[in-house]
């Protein structure tokens, strides 16, 4: 069977998996969380003319905001995902405690700015709700990123995967993805997951964040 995983850019960054250590320049706290570090080149593809607001989750209105940054790439970000924000959501998002936003910080490959763009498609034919639930499908599916993959995610919610295949292939929101990736290093941002409770930087774990989140 063939792969839908997209190549790497050979010029782009290799995935790297180590320890991430005094994240404390640029403002940022240290860490001891693994993570993907590196600089995806920035390639090529169309802009689009608009920028996309931030996907929020949760209370937009709370007086505690979780910032984070991430790569639908990177593994680390997989296991964010997968494993810690279900509980976050639970304790956090669904009751209306804080306000949740994703920032996009393409670091492994080309990949990570395709998906991005895939993800930005949905956030702009369906809205924030649902850039959430199909970013959680390009998660459970990271091994297999892909134009496919981008279009049967999309058809399985309902929406035209012809046209969010469309926007990846031609990085249709790479605009939106360069603001966004500008912003974290703007906050000191090197590695993904990166995540913010108000302007602290803390672990991406269910303990760091939650009293994290406690304490704000």
């Amino acid at each position: 069977m063939t792969s839908n995983r997209e190549p790497s850019d050979a010029s782009g960054s290799s995935r790297i998996d180590r320890r991430r250590a005094l994240l404390g320049m640029g403002g940022l706290a240290a860490s001891t969380l693994a993570g993907c570090l590196g600089g995806a080149s920035s390639g090529s593809g169309s802009q689009s003319g608009d920028t996309l607001p931030t996907p929020v989750q949760g209370d937009p209105d709370a007086d505690t905001t979780v910032t984070v940054f991430e790569d639908f790439a990177c593994p680390h970000c997989q296991t964010y995902n997968l494993e810690v924000l279900p509980t976050i959501a639970s304790r956090y998002i669904d009751p209306g405690k804080i306000r949740y936003e994703h920032y996009d910080f393409p670091v492994v490959n080309e990949t990570s700015w395709r998906a991005a763009s895939a993800a930005r498609a949905v956030q702009k034919r369906a809205g924030a709700k649902q850039f959430f639930t199909y970013a959680k499908a390009l998660y459970q599916n990271q091994s297999r990123l892909g134009p496919d993959t981008y279009a049967s995610l999309a058809n399985d919610m309902g929406l035209k995967g012809g046209a969010v295949r469309k926007a990846a292939e031609n990085q249709t929101y790479r605009q939106t993805v360069e603001a966004n990736k500008q912003t974290g290093r703007d906050r000191g941002v090197r590695a993904t997951p990166t995540v913010f409770v108000g302007d602290k930087t803390v672990e991406a774990t269910v303990d760091a964040i939650s009293s994290a989140i406690e304490s704000a």
